[in-house]
Formats: C-alpha cells, structure tokens, sequence
C-alpha cells in the first residue's frame, strides 16, 4: 500500500489513493507501516478533507472517530520525529494526506502506545 518514491505527480497520487481507500486506514494500519517503513517511504493514509471529515455528522460516527484515532495517530508519529506529514491537493476540498518515513537512527524502538489513541492503547 506504499506509494513508490518515482510516482509522485498528482494524477498518479489520485490513481493511487482510489486502489487504496475502498475502506479507511486504522491506525493500527498505519503503525505497521510505520513500523516497517524505509526512510522516503510514503504513504497515502487518508483522502478527502481530514478537518472536515473528523468533523462531519454526515460521516458515521464509528467511521469518523478511528479517522480521528488515524489522524492522531499520524501527527503524533510526526511529534516524534518518525514521519513527516504532507499534503497533496487533488481537487476542490479533495487532499491526499500522505506520510514520509524519516531516517530514524538503527535500532530505535517505535514506542506504539505514545501513537495510539488512549482507547486503543488500553
């Protein structure tokens, strides 16, 4: 589900984001890439409007709140200094919210429960 570094322009972005969301990431998900991730490795782990979509009552609540548990999830692997966070706009309110693994140093640990959601850390 990662994005090769080569492929980049927006049309092959948005190509990609439409294989990969036919159900959203968890952040579960996302720390297994994160885990395995080589540094420049990216992942598209969300498509649409991320502050809208944790935000919105059209979108069912137990799908909006593991968004808000994935987004979480992602900034708080970017306070870390595992990844960082870029956007692609693909289209009117339509974004590819992406994740660069950085080069962390040999045998540094990812400490999953500072990544998780308090809910999913228990």
């Amino acid at each position: 589900m990662m994005l090769h570094r080569d492929n980049w322009a927006t049309g092959q972005v948005a190509a990609y984001c439409a294989t990969v969301w036919p159900q959203p990431f968890t952040e579960i998900e996302f720390c297994a890439w994160l885990g395995q991730a080589a540094p420049g490795d990216r992942l598209a782990y969300h498509r649409g409007f991320l502050g809208i979509d944790t935000t919105a009552t059209t979108v069912p609540e137990e799908e909006r709140l593991q968004l808000e548990a994935l987004a979480i999830a992602a900034y708080r692997a970017f306070e870390a200094g595992f990844v960082d966070l870029v956007q692609r706009r693909l289209g009117v309110d339509d974004f590819a919210y992406i994740a660069i693994a950085r080069t962390r140093p040999q045998n540094t640990p990812i400490p999953l429960d500072s990544l998780l959601s308090d809910k999913e850390a228990a």
